[in-house]
C-alpha cells in the first residue's frame, strides 16, 4: 500500500463525520425510469378492467333507477291530475239539474279537489323519490342504517317542535277528505261562525256576521256545526192575546202558508209545508202559536222574515191583535189618572202648633243666674 493510500484511511477512521455527510450523489431527487412508469400504468390498466365491469353495473343501475323514479312519478301525477279533473267534470254536469244547483256548490267543490289533487301528488312525489334515493345509496353499498336511525330521531325532534303545525295539516287533511264544510257554507267552529271563504291545510277562513275574517286553525277545531248540510228548520212564534180565537188565528196563518207556498221564490226555498204546530205556551194574558217549516240549507233566516211579515199583515186584515211580549200590557182605564196619588200625605210635625210638635220640642233650661 503506498503511503498516501494509508494516510487517507487514517484519515478517515480520525473523522467519524466524514462517513455520515452525504455525498452530492445522493441528495438528487431519483427520476423514475421508463420501466416504472410503464409497470404503474401497467397496474393502473389492470385494475381499471378489472373493475371496470363492476362500476359500469353500478352507474346503469344508478341510470336506471332515476329513469324509472321520473317516469313513474310523472304518470302518478298525470293520473292524480285526470282523477281531479274527471271529479271536476262530474260536479259540473250535476250542476244543470235541480239535485246539483241545490247540493253542489262549484267553489266549494273546486278548492277541494285542488286541495286533495295537491296533498295526494306530494304524498306519491315524497314517496316516489325517497325510495329511490334509498335505492342508489344502496347501490354503493352505504350502510343505511344509521341514516335510517338519524332520519327517525330527527323526524320525531321536529315532531315534538312543531307538533301544532303538524296537528293542523292532519286535521286539515281528513277535513277536506271528509268533506266535513266546503266554501260558502255556514259553520259554528266554536271559536268563531260565518261563513267559509277559503278551506286550507292549516287555516280555514270564515267571514262572521258583521263581514270580520276570522282564521281559524284546524287543529283548534273540536267541533263543527254545518248548518248548510241537509236542511234548515225556519220556526217563528206569534204571541197572541189569550182571548183570540185559536181557530181564526190558524185560518189566517194556514191562508198565508198556501199564498206563500206557490210564490217564487219561496218555492225553491221551501222544501215541506208550512205548519202550525201548535201552542207552544199558555200564559193568563197571551198564548204562543208555533209555527214552523223546512226549507232549503242556509235560508231559515230568509223564511222567517218573510213569514212574519205576512203574518202580520194577515193578522192586521184579520183584527188580530199581536203581544210584543210574553205577557200583555194592562190596559188603562178611561178617568185620568189622579196627579196627587204619588204625593205623600203632610206630617203633623211641620205644624209648629200642633201637640206632636209641641211635644217633640226641646225643653228649655230655667235661668238660675240672678
Amino acid at each position: 500500500m503506498s503511503p498516501s493510500a494509508v494516510r487517507s484511511a487514517v484519515l478517515a477512521a480520525a473523522d467519524p463525520t466524514s462517513s455520515l455527510s452525504p455525498s452530492p450523489s445522493s441528495s438528487t431527487p431519483s427520476v423514475p425510469s421508463f420501466q416504472d412508469a410503464q409497470e404503474s400504468a401497467s397496474n393502473a390498466a389492470g385494475w381499471i378492467e378489472e373493475n371496470w365491469s363492476t362500476w359500469l353495473a353500478i352507474g346503469l343501475r344508478v341510470l336506471l333507477i332515476v329513469v324509472i323514479a321520473a317516469v313513474l312519478r310523472v304518470v302518478v301525477r298525470r293520473a292524480i291530475t285526470k282523477l281531479i279533473d274527471r271529479m271536476n267534470r262530474t260536479v259540473q254536469t250535476m250542476d244543470g239539474t235541480a239535485l246539483g244547483g241545490l247540493l253542489v256548490n262549484a267553489e266549494r267543490r273546486r278548492q277541494r279537489s285542488q286541495a286533495i289533487g295537491s296533498v295526494l301528488r306530494s304524498v306519491a312525489s315524497f314517496l316516489i323519490l325517497g325510495t329511490a334515493a334509498l335505492m342508489v345509496l344502496s347501490t354503493f353499498q352505504i350502510n343505511l342504517a344509521p341514516l335510517l336511525a338519524s332520519a327517525g330521531v330527527a323526524g320525531v325532534a321536529i315532531g315534538f317542535g312543531a307538533r301544532n303545525l303538524v296537528t293542523d295539516f292532519l286535521s286539515g287533511v281528513f277535513m277536506i277528505l271528509e268533506d266535513q264544510y266546503g266554501v260558502g257554507d255556514t259553520v259554528d267552529a266554536g271559536v268563531a261562525s260565518g261563513e267559509v271563504i277559503e278551506v286550507g291545510l292549516r287555516v280555514t277562513k270564515l267571514r262572521g256576521d258583521n263581514g270580520e275574517i276570522w282564521y281559524v286553525r284546524n287543529g283548534e277545531v273540536k267541533r263543527i256545526g254545518n248548518l248548510s248540510q241537509g236542511w234548515s228548520t225556519a220556526g217563528v212564534d206569534v204571541t197572541v192575546r189569550s182571548g183570540e180565537d185559536l181557530d181564526k188565528v190558524k185560518e189566517s196563518i194556514d191562508a198565508v202558508a198556501e199564498r206563500m207556498s206557490k210564490e217564487e221564490p219561496w218555492t225553491e226555498m221551501l222544501w215541506g209545508p208550512i205548519e202550525v204546530l201548535g201552542l207552544d205556551s199558555v200564559l193568563l194574558d197571551s198564548m204562543v202559536v208555533r209555527v214552523s217549516a223546512k226549507t232549503m240549507p242556509g235560508k231559515s233566516l230568509t223564511v222567517e222574515r218573510e213569514l212574519r211579515w205576512r203574518i202580520k199583515r194577515a193578522f192586521d186584515a184579520a183584527d188580530i191583535d199581536i203581544v210584543g211580549g210574553a205577557t200583555a200590557p194592562v190596559e188603562h182605564s178611561e178617568l185620568p189618572p189622579d196627579p196627587t196619588a204619588a204625593v205623600a200625605a203632610p206630617s203633623v210635625y211641620s205644624n209648629t202648633a200642633s201637640p206632636q210638635s209641641a211635644a217633640a220640642s226641646p225643653l228649655v233650661p230655667p235661668n238660675i243666674a240672678k
